[in-house]
């Protein structure tokens, strides 16, 4: 088996969407041949109301599909179809927005005014932009969680793994979408298909990612009681970890465990035609829908 070796690691920035949702993000907007399928990924994370609780009101979505996974606190949804709902800790929505949708996603906070969330953002190929929209909305208890025998433990939300298949299915880039917990000091390996592009996000605790011939760690910048110091080979908090190919990715959890998604997907190889939350093949296809949201004929009838 060949470990995938890490080609970067990133810290994910603090920006700001909606109507004043403060989050960070791991990527997106940029190039979209980097982590090809996937388009945008970001940690909506705080405990302040103020900076999330006025949310993402009505938007539109055209040419991709996206995925919301909640920690903590609540996220209520209604779109254009006429879909309303809420996602409370350890629930998945996974929306297909094909030829298009409009619709809010509202945060609200847990008792302790907590809120902990991530969105992920997947392209379309060419031949399903303009598929019918649809919701999974999953619950939390719908989702396999495995615990291994050195205390390691695995959400499979999408895809399957050891033996668990995850309730969302029929996604187009083929994912594999795992949450997992690994104690403090246990090394583990976990298999991808060596035809996926992959990445980990670090949410909670510290450990390193290893190529086995090739040993590289991450190396990040941390402030401790107001000055730097520098953590070798340590992934972090909100930390993005990209890598190379191969069969399986190896981790070393640090001294109080490491929490991090593990994502993989079959890259598309489309021409990226990208306007906000429209991702079309063309700049032409972009105008299309500029001038749907317009004339009002965004959102096409079933069929």
């Amino acid at each position: 088996m060949s470990i995938r070796p890490v080609t970067s690691e990133t810290a994910a920035t603090p920006t700001m969407e909606g109507a004043g949702v403060h989050l960070h993000r791991a990527f997106g907007f940029q190039n979209p041949e980097q982590m090809d399928p996937f388009l945008l990924f970001d940690d909506f994370r705080n405990d302040d109301p103020r900076h999330y609780q006025r949310g993402f009101p009505w938007h539109p979505h055209r040419g991709i599909e996206t995925i919301t996974y909640v920690l903590a606190g609540t996220v209520d949804h209604a779109d254009s179809l006429g879909n309303t709902g809420a996602l409370g800790a350890g629930d998945v929505q996974w929306m297909t927005a094909g030829s298009g949708i409009l619709h809010q996603e509202m945060p609200h906070g847990n008792k302790a005014g907590q809120m902990h969330g991530f969105q992920l953002w997947a392209n379309l190929p060419g031949h399903l932009k303009m598929t019918q929209p649809r919701y999974q909305d999953v619950e939390s208890k719908e989702i396999p969680e495995i615990t291994d025998d050195d205390g390691t433990v695995v959400r499979v939300i999408v895809g399957s793994f050891w033996g668990k298949t995850g309730p969302v299915d029929g996604i187009a880039a083929d994912p594999q979408y795992l949450d997992i917990s690994v104690p403090a000091g246990v090394k583990k390996t976990f298999k991808i298909d060596t035809h996926k592009s992959a990445f980990a996000y670090v949410f909670e605790g510290a450990g390193n990612f290893r190529d086995a011939s090739r040993p590289r760690g991450v190396l990040l910048e941390k402030k401790v009681r107001g000055r730097e110091v520098n953590i070798r080979d340590m992934s972090g908090d909100r930390t993005l970890v990209q890598f190379g190919r191969g069969e399986e990715v190896t981790v070393q959890a640090g001294d109080h465990g490491l929490r991090f998604l593990l994502i993989s997907g079959a890259p598309i190889r489309e021409p990226v035609a990208w306007h906000g939350p429209i991702v079309m093949n063309t700049d032409a296809e972009i105008r299309q829908a500029i001038a749907d949201l317009r004339n009002g004929t965004f959102i096409k009838p079933a069929h």
